[in-house]
């Protein structure tokens, strides 16, 4: 079996060894304009090749067609490959046949019912790590984590994973079922977690799987001040991206340059590596969808950031010094996290 030169990481005192970068799929199928099915197909193979265990996803991600296409990516991989490879899946975000959001459901016969239809799509047996994607407010996190502790129990599920929970919701979670992981969004410009999420997974001995490591490309060095997004590219409604807000972010961006410059690496690197350097409990999701952009994120494995190249980093980009909230207001309003 191929295997990172990488020591890999834990997630949480109950969770599956992986590789301390994971490849988050998302953009694949969904929200960041058109992608190349065979080139997201040839990345993911790349990415199982360079030792990248952990593919997460999400079943509403292009309403299936994330899961399917990580299937097909499964199927034509070596088997050796194919067995490295762990499955981190989100459920109970709601759609309506023109791709609006219209809620979440984590009733407990709906969480059965979305793992069903995963399980389908991706040809397997079991889901590695399968969590609500956002806390339902209208069930208690205890009904929705009991009902996917019953999946565990019959197999068709090895770990039990929470995404955008406060530390609240994380407690009661916690007291139900054992918690492999929390999902939460943690950059140089998105530390929100650091005041009291943090402390309390630690607290708890749960993971983090870190998404937005690199602000859905703003603090990648990759993006330019004039662009202009697809009409279904979730950028084009961020906050972060509009107008003077986007013009001062990538003002901090430019702040990071002769970090970057001096380490004789690229920004995704220095902020990747950054993150990385936050705490082994911590594994960073790359969204890359092509082999090029993989390479570059898995070369921030090679960082290595001592105390002060940490401390000019938070000099150049200080906690709360990013402009915007990082979803629209009405998305906002879901997060449990940020109550």
């Amino acid at each position: 079996m191929p295997s990172t030169p990488h020591p890999l990481r834990t997630l949480g005192s109950t969770g599956p060894q992986v590789s301390p970068l994971g490849l988050g799929c998302m953009g694949m199928s969904a929200l960041y304009g058109e992608a190349d099915r065979a080139e997201s197909i040839a990345t993911i193979h790349a990415a199982l090749d360079a030792g990248i265990t952990l593919l997460d996803t999400g079943d509403f991600y292009g309403m299936g067609h994330n899961e399917l296409l990580i299937n097909e990516a499964l199927r034509t991989a070596p088997a050796a490959l194919r067995e490295q490879a762990l499955t981190s899946v989100k459920f109970g975000a709601l759609r309506d046949p023109d791709g609006r959001w219209t809620g979440y459901d984590g009733r407990p016969a709906a969480v059965k019912n979305f793992a069903a239809y995963s399980l389908q799509r991706l040809g397997t047996d079991h889901i590695d790590i399968y969590r609500i994607a956002r806390v339902d407010p209208d069930v208690p996190i205890e009904e929705t984590v009991g009902a996917i502790a019953e999946l565990v129990e019959a197999g068709h599920v090895r770990h039990i994973g929470l995404s955008e929970a406060g530390a609240e919701s994380i407690r009661r979670a916690a007291a139900v079922a054992p918690i492999a992981d929390l999902q939460i969004e943690y950059s140089l410009i998105s530390r929100g977690i650091e005041e009291q999420i943090l402390p309390t997974t630690r607290e708890l001995g749960i993971g983090i799987t870190a998404y937005g490591v690199l602000s859905r490309g703003l603090i990648s060095g990759h993006f330019t001040r004039d662009r202009e997004f697809a009409p279904d590219d979730f950028r084009g409604m961020s906050p972060r991206f509009q107008g003077e807000n986007l013009q001062h972010n990538l003002d901090l961006v430019d702040q990071l340059r002769k970090i970057s410059e001096q380490k004789g690496v690229s920004f995704a690197q220095t902020a990747i590596a950054w993150v990385l350097a936050r705490g082994e409990d911590i594994v960073p999701l790359v969204g890359a969808r092509r082999r090029d952009r993989l390479t570059e994120a898995l070369g921030a494995l090679d960082v290595t950031l001592d105390a002060d190249d940490v401390a000019a980093i938070e000099r150049a980009v200080p906690v709360g010094s990013a402009v915007g909230d990082r979803y629209p207001s009405a998305q906002m309003a879901h997060l449990d996290s940020e109550r």
